[in-house]
């Protein structure tokens, strides 16, 4: 069986990963939207890279959870017939042990040079603007995909999901498009589709099933069925 996993926000708060976010919803005055555009890096490269910065130490302090660790088992078990599309930019479906992981959304342990291309992996600060390993221009930025651009892997995972037997959402809020959208699209290509979902998602409705509560339960409970 195919299976194609795509994980948001939620199965990595459950291992205490910060939101950045104040009581207000902001981060030093600021929208996190608001330093999280390719403008306001133009505008404020400071300040974004003190946001990720902060955001890169902070991965120092949290651990992969059961979820992360049942996801590592079940790749283990079928290898190349589950893929994980990740909404997260951390590293904690890597250090659970998976491999065949798609960040869609970049990754905080990367840098990405504006004036080579070249990525690099970066666990430190950037905001002493330091030269790009590649081509010595003090050009790097983090490796994220921001607002207004074009998440990555995007034909690989629709060529995954075409393939796949059965598509899962782990933890998202249904909301961020175009990952809220893959559910849908799957449907469209007759894979069953399954939401486990600490609640209800924007798009719960549009599942073949759903289940509810916590991702560090729900998930192993999951694997393990599959794995019996």
């Amino acid at each position: 069986m195919r299976v194609v996993v795509l994980t948001g926000a939620g199965i990595s708060a459950e291992s205490g990963v910060p939101t950045f976010r104040d009581a207000d919803g902001l981060w030093e005055g600021h929208r996190v939207e608001d330093v999280a555009t390719p403008e306001a890096y133009d505008a404020q490269p400071s300040v974004v890279h003190r946001f990720y910065d902060a955001r890169r130490a902070a991965l120092a302090a949290v651990e992969p959870n059961d979820a992360h660790r049942a996801l590592a088992r079940l790749e283990a078990a079928w290898g190349d017939d589950l893929l994980v599309v990740t909404q997260n930019i951390d590293d904690l479906h890597e250090r659970a042990g998976s491999s065949n992981v798609l960040h869609m959304h970049g990754e905080l342990l990367s840098a990405l040079c504006r004036g080579c291309g070249g990525r690099f992996r970066w666990p430190g600060d950037l905001g002493d603007f330091p030269p790009c390993p590649g081509c010595g221009v003090s050009e790097l930025r983090p490796d994220v995909v921001w607002f207004g651009e074009i998440p990555h892997g995007m034909d690989r995972i629709e060529h995954a999901i075409r393939r796949a037997d059965l598509f899962v959402s782990i933890g998202t809020s249904g909301a961020v498009y175009p990952a809220a959208g893959f559910v849908q699209y799957a449907s469209m290509c007759g894979v069953r589709t399954l939401e486990l979902n600490l609640l209800p998602s924007e798009g719960t409705h549009l599942f073949d099933e759903w289940r509810h509560g916590p991702a560090g339960v729900l998930v192993p409970e999951w694997v393990a069925s599959l794995l019996e």
